[in-house]
């Protein structure tokens, strides 16, 4: 009996403990999920328009080049004005541009209201001369003189007609009519039509744009012109936009408030592997005798038509194209003498090639471009005359782009990453190659990366350099040995740092290969707490053309992660392989694989969570737009058991349904079964946690419609998901739109990744 009454008493114990334990478990796991007003507000008090020249200023310092190349002009931003500066070479001086006092009180008496010298309505800012300047106020143009200060109305209201173009001895003018081409003289006034094949979808001088939107069935598209002269004046080249077998897509706009029936839009958009496109076909016209040509280039798709450059006197037209699928590129030259084509660059991939570009240096018969054929994106030079093409200071490290050609001294300027061992390898370096002996010389020599303007004479450039953590140091350099010449300003982040804001910490991982080392960066909450745990948030974007890790300062700040991070999480952004800006066979794993880009991502993290006991790597939430919005919806299908909550913005959820250049550059053409098998649509039966689909109703760029037939199908899988239409939206949210938006994204991490009760009622404008 008294074992009985033991064993009740010892029962009796335990539960009270087990209560106890429960009771306080509990009472901390409620407390850690709520959130309040005031989280709100510190969040938005990070966001980009509540921080740039406000608690940041001169995280990016703009030069405005004078043409003449004796100097430059910028705004500087501190907490106290805005202030128009110069710099003079001839002085080496930061000066003013002109007295903002005096100007402040011209204005006054011009527009009739009150102006700070510290904050003049101007914009527009343009340099004439030394003593002269334009700029616009109040939708009015003005001309300032400066040695006396006397503010004129600009008289000139001449504009440039889009739809003519004016030969270089000023002799012709072109045009289209009824879909032909057509050119007078300007002397006479004779007309004389060049073309006469042309037709309505078969329009001569005329090519595809990106938004050209057709309202109703049958509708026009907007009217558009474009032709080549050559410098000589003696030939037009131009496209014949031929839209006769090209598909179109649609939208329904149900915005419009007078129309209680949807507005229908349409446009041409070919899908991948599609033959109904809009194509362009190249030809000439010989401006004296009127002849038309086809020059012998192919009759190419909107998404690889041919580009073409002619030379400085016109004897020579250059031509550069793809084919599709994009794993050839070409460039050949015409001679116009004897109308004979050679073909100079042939580039080949059995992946793709992402980029090809190309600089012509005449007066030495050489060309330098770029190339991928040693397995990095580097530079080459081709000799024309005896076809040898040669590297340009060969290595293994990336060449992000051309910025000065100097013909005469034989030197090219680039940047680069990579290069530099011990260094992040997405910080770019200004470099001056010598192309006759391959000597190269580093001109931006600090840590950092660098982000180069040019003056037009290429005596100087200005350099911008910072990281994720260091604030932007600007310079005035000397473009010949990179020396700094003066420092022009500095970033203040006084009261961000007032702020208790800390940098993103960057960090690395290994990738799946469990070799390749990748990059990344992380935001904390500015209250961050070791002793707690954290759920994580991805904000992805693995479209392979780039990479998302936050290079500069200013970048860390305007995504706005910091905001997001405020709500109780940690916000990652990684670059997994597959992206861009590292060798060719790190961005060669994506192809034809893109759904499995974020296989990096899940092993980052994990890592990060080994890493660090405040990482909840059971609680991961992923957001993205456009291609990220792609990366969010395949993530809670691809990874069903990691990613439990995800916001898929404007998202091409469906490769097979996108426009047809990106998918067929990093898919691959013709389509195969890959498009299937990594179609969000095809995997809707996979998905266990928290979808919210967004789109804009009328998107042009990502048709809305495979978020609906996304949504299809996981109402036909019984799937629990969310749906987000703005019918007046295109590709991105703007205004109020754009912060409901905003609103949306957070509260529905609140919700359903940090389990906390969300708050609606927050404003986006920070409380004073």
């Amino acid at each position: 009996m008294a074992s009985d009454q033991f064993a009740t008493f010892s029962m009796k114990k335990y539960l009270i403990s087990l209560w106890l334990i429960f009771s306080i478990v509990f009472k901390s796991n409620v407390e850690a999920q709520q959130i309040h007003l005031a989280d709100y507000e510190r969040a938005v008090s990070f966001l980009w328009q509540n921080v740039n020249n406000k608690k940041t200023f001169q995280l990016q310092l703009t030069p405005h080049w004078f043409a003449d190349s004796t100097g430059f002009w910028y705004l500087h931003h501190s907490p106290e004005a805005k202030q128009y500066m110069k710099v003079e070479f001839a002085r080496m001086q930061i000066e003013s541009l002109f007295d903002h006092d005096r100007i402040a009180v011209i204005l006054a008496g011009e527009l009739k209201e009150e102006v700070e010298a510290n904050e003049l309505p101007i914009n527009a800012v343009e340099y004439i001369g030394k003593n002269q300047l334009k700029f616009q106020a109040k939708d009015k143009k003005y001309v300032l003189n400066l040695t006396d200060y006397k503010l004129a109305e600009d008289g000139e209201t001449k504009t440039l007609n889009p739809f003519e173009s004016t030969s270089p001895d000023g002799r012709w003018i072109a045009y289209s009519k009824d879909y032909n081409l057509y050119i007078k003289s300007i002397e006479s006034g004779d007309e004389k039509q060049l073309s006469h094949a042309g037709v309505k979808n078969y329009e001569y001088a005329s090519y595809y744009s990106w938004g050209d939107i057709m309202e109703g069935e049958g509708g026009e598209r907007p009217k558009r012109f474009n032709v080549s002269w050559s410098p000589d004046s003696k030939w037009i080249y131009t496209n014949i936009c031929d839209l006769r077998s090209a598909n179109k897509m649609y939208l329904l706009d149900w915005s419009v408030d007078t129309l209680f029936r949807p507005k229908l839009l349409s446009y041409y958009r070919g899908s991948p592997g599609d033959t109904g496109m809009v194509y362009m076909i190249p030809v000439l016209f010989n401006v004296e005798n009127g002849n038309e040509m086809h020059p012998g280039l192919p009759r190419n798709t909107h998404i690889n038509a041919v580009n073409v450059q002619w030379s400085k006197t016109g004897d020579k037209l250059y031509a550069r194209y793809a084919t599709r699928g994009f794993q050839n590129h070409y460039l050949k030259v015409l001679d116009m003498d004897s109308m004979q084509w050679q073909e100079l660059i042939h580039e080949q991939s059995n992946t793709n090639i992402d980029q090809f570009n190309y600089w012509l240096m005449e007066e030495k018969n050489q060309i330098i471009f770029t190339s991928e054929r040693s397995g990095w994106k580097q530079l080459y030079m081709l000799d024309m005359e005896s076809k040898a093409i040669t590297p340009i200071a060969p290595g293994n490290y990336y060449v992000n782009n051309v910025l000065r050609l100097d013909e005469k001294a034989n030197y090219v300027y680039f940047t680069v990453s990579g290069r530099e061992k011990g260094r992040n390898p997405y910080h770019q370096h200004l470099y001056c190659a010598n192309i006759k002996n391959n000597e190269l010389k580093l001109l931006t020599p600090e840590n950092l990366h660098h982000e180069i303007s040019f003056e037009p004479g290429g005596k100087y450039f200005v350099d911008n350099y910072s990281t994720a953590q260091i604030p932007t140091i600007s310079v005035l350099r000397e473009a010949e040995s990179g020396k700094v010449m003066m420092e022009l300003s500095t970033a203040d982040i006084t009261a961000l740092l007032s702020f208790n804001w800390k940098a993103p910490e960057t960090f690395t991982a290994i990738a799946r290969d469990g070799k390749t080392e990748i990059y990344g960066a992380m935001w904390k909450p500015t209250n961050f707490d070791p002793t707690k745990k954290y759920p994580v948030i991805d904000h992805s974007y693995t479209g392979p053309h780039t990479q998302v890790f936050p290079g500069n300062f200013s970048r860390v700040l305007s995504i706005n992660n910091q905001a997001l991070a405020e709500l109780g999480f940690i916000v990652v952004m990684i670059d997994g392989m597959g992206s861009s800006g590292r060798s060719k066979a790190f961005h060669d794993v994506s192809y034809k694989n893109m759904g499995r880009n974020l296989t990096d991502h899940v092993l980052a993290i994990q890592q990060l969570a080994a890493r660090y006991p405040w990482i909840d790597a059971g609680r991961v939430g992923i957001f993205g737009h456009s291609a990220g919005g792609y990366d969010a919806g395949h993530a809670l299908l691809e990874f069903p058991d990691f990613y439990k909550v995800g916001v898929a913005s404007s998202a091409d959820h469906d490769h097979r349904m996108e426009k047809a250049w990106w998918p067929e550059m990093y898919m691959g053409w013709p389509v195969d079964s890959a498009y299937h098998n990594q179609s969000n649509i095809t995997m809707a039966a996979n998905l266990k946690g928290k979808l919210l689909l967004v789109h804009g109703g009328i998107d042009e760029n990502v048709n809305p419609s495979a978020t609906f037939k996304l949504a299809e199908n996981l109402v036909l899988e019984d799937k629990e998901f969310d749906l987000l239409i703005f019918p007046s939206q295109r590709h991105g949210y703007s205004g109020k739109h754009g912060d409901y938006f905003l609103k949306k994204c957070w509260n529905y991490f609140v919700e359903h990744l940090l389990g906390a009760k969300p708050i609606w009622d927050f404003s986006l404008k920070e409380m004073k």
